[in-house]
């Protein structure tokens, strides 16, 4: 190699390694901007955190978790004696919700409003002499406080003969009920005030992009092909970790609306982030025998932990009784639960934000602390990959926690340390890391053994088919699931033999005699199929 004249050629070096590493930089930069980026009103969701979903019908009155047998008779049931919306807007408000999700036509089809669209409805109940309108009550009671209000209007309608997203194996039904379904969405979204979220539970195979355009354009929207925001994919109020908020906009399950948090790919090309649905009891319709279920504080911390900790968005059911108001020990519950968030979390010690790969903060003097709360600017999409918090102990800098994801928001919990300066160093990103927040806090609440522990990843084995032999012939199996699967959740279905090797040509699901194309597919494991049953309640007591 010839070097430059004149004594340069460390210069020159020194300008080519400089030119090498601007070259590198510029395409990570290039790879950053291909990341899938949240809309202003997806980051406003996710800035959310935190909201309330209310179940309330007929089958508060029957001690179910459907309306099985909808008939008209079941509608002289319906006739609460002091409908508080008041008082649901403010249980809202005491546990830091932001907005609150209303189920105003769960799957029996009775609706809580004066819809054209079904003598299935409030309208037929002694409620009001049937002038009775919930989710009007409710709208106003929002207005009154500030609330944002969001609408569930399930898909599957026992009562017109329609199963999990609205689907009927008959074309006549099928005709008739999607006209239905849409002139339900229209009412609502059109007549009730702006509407934040749009809830599609299992998704639906009835059009619905021109009216969600047209008269909800900024609202979130659950499941469906036009979906903001995917289930997590179960009701246990738990979003694995990590929890990454894009998918693959070709993936046929992302395609059909109904993916969940098991879909996640940081590469990604769709920002569609996760809505962790739970129960304060365990159930989601009030009755008779469910006070004995209600969750502790500790058990909603520690759902919050794994839901909002996890970059995902918290939905808590509480449900009202059959006097229209939220019992009174659900409500304190829920003041117990916001008022601990916020004694953990309201002001912290020190905060913190930066770019690149390592975020530090001094402290005024040695402290302690149990919590650290990082969160990314997303709106530049999820850069990190993997990182460390380390802590400056006794002169020396310790790792004491790491992880992948941290998105939205990632809340990391261990035991006390006393530090004098805390960082973030993150090991693996796309692009340049933006920290929009990084902060420390002693919440006096550090784990247990228990918080240790594996939380659930979503999905549960449903079933192992072992048969005695395999032959080349290809056979079709019929399996019936229904004793294994208690609730809405996935599962995965195992395909095994003691004899040969076991193919599988394809998975089709039934629910209620309807095939539901895409809520079985083929996962990496061997043989073995993801379930994904959605919208479809538990009937078991206790669960």
């Amino acid at each position: 190699m010839r070097y430059p004249h004149n004594n340069n050629w460390l210069a020159w070096i020194v300008s080519a390694i400089c030119i090498f590493a601007v070259q590198i930089t510029m395409a990570e930069e290039e790879a950053a901007e291909r990341l899938a980026r949240p809309t202003q009103a997806q980051v406003r969701w996710q800035d959310d955190e935190l909201g309330m979903f209310i179940h309330f019908g007929i089958e508060t009155w029957q001690d179910k978790e459907t309306d099985e047998e909808p008939v008209m008779d079941n509608l002289k049931l319906f006739n609460p004696s002091n409908v508080d919306t008041d008082q649901w807007v403010s249980v809202a408000e005491s546990m830091g919700a932001k907005y609150i999700v209303l189920v105003a036509k769960h799957h029996g089809g009775f609706c809580l409003w004066q819809t054209d669209t079904t003598e299935y409805s409030i309208k037929n109940t002694p409620y009001k002499n049937g002038k009775g309108d919930i989710v009007a009550e409710l709208a106003e009671s929002c207005r009154n406080k500030g609330m944002k209000l969001g609408i569930y209007i399930s898909p599957a309608d026992y009562s017109q003969k329609t199963g999990g997203g609205g689907k009927s194996n008959k074309a006549e039904v099928q005709e008739k009920y999607s006209k239905i379904y849409r002139q339900q969405w229209t009412e609502l979204l059109s007549q009730y005030g702006q509407m934040m979220e749009v809830w599609f539970d299992g998704s639906t195979v009835v059009k619905m992009d021109d009216i969600i355009e047209k008269h909800a354009p900024h609202a979130m929207v659950f499941q469906s092909p036009q979906a903001t925001i995917r289930w997590v994919g179960n009701e246990e109020g738990y979003a694995p970790y990590p929890a990454w908020n894009a998918v693959n906009s070709e993936d046929p399950v992302v395609l059909a609306g109904h993916s969940t948090a098991r879909h996640g790919d940081p590469d990604g090309d769709r920002w569609l982030p996760n809505e962790v649905d739970a129960r304060i009891r365990s159930t989601w319709f009030w009755n008779s025998w469910g006070e004995d279920t209600l969750k502790s504080v500790d058990k909603l911390m520690d759902m919050y932990y794994n839901s909002v900790g996890h970059s995902s968005v918290l939905l808590l059911n509480i449900a009202p009784d059959k006097s229209g108001r939220m019992p009174q020990a659900d409500v304190q519950r829920a003041a117990a639960f916001g008022a601990e968030v916020k004694r953990r979390f309201d002001k912290s010690i020190a905060e913190t934000s930066g770019k690149g790969a390592l975020v530090e903060l001094r402290l005024d003097k040695p402290t302690v602390i149990d919590h650290v709360v990082t969160m990314e600017d997303i709106t530049g999409g999820e850069r990190v990959r993997e990182y460390a918090v380390e802590g400056l102990i006794d002169g020396s800098w310790q790792k004491i926690n790491e992880g992948t994801a941290i998105g939205h928001k990632k809340i990391d919990r261990f035991e006390p340390v006393r530090v004098s300066k805390v960082r973030l160093q993150v090991i693996k990103s796309i692009g340049n890391p933006l920290i929009r927040k990084f902060a420390v806090y002693h919440a006096a609440a550090t784990p247990t053994a228990k918080d240790h522990q594996q939380q659930p990843a979503g999905y549960k084995t449903a079933w192992t088919w072992s048969p005695d032999s395999v032959t080349n012939q290809w056979k079709t199996v019929d399996i019936d699931l229904s004793p294994t699967i208690p609730e809405p959740r996935q599962y995965e279905l195992v395909f095994k033999s003691t004899k040969g090797n076991i193919e599988i040509a394809s998975v089709v699901l039934v629910l209620q005699g309807i095939e539901m194309p895409g809520f079985a597919e083929s996962i990496d494991q061997p043989n073995t199929v993801n379930i994904n049953i959605t919208a479809t309640p538990s009937m078991k007591k206790g669960s």
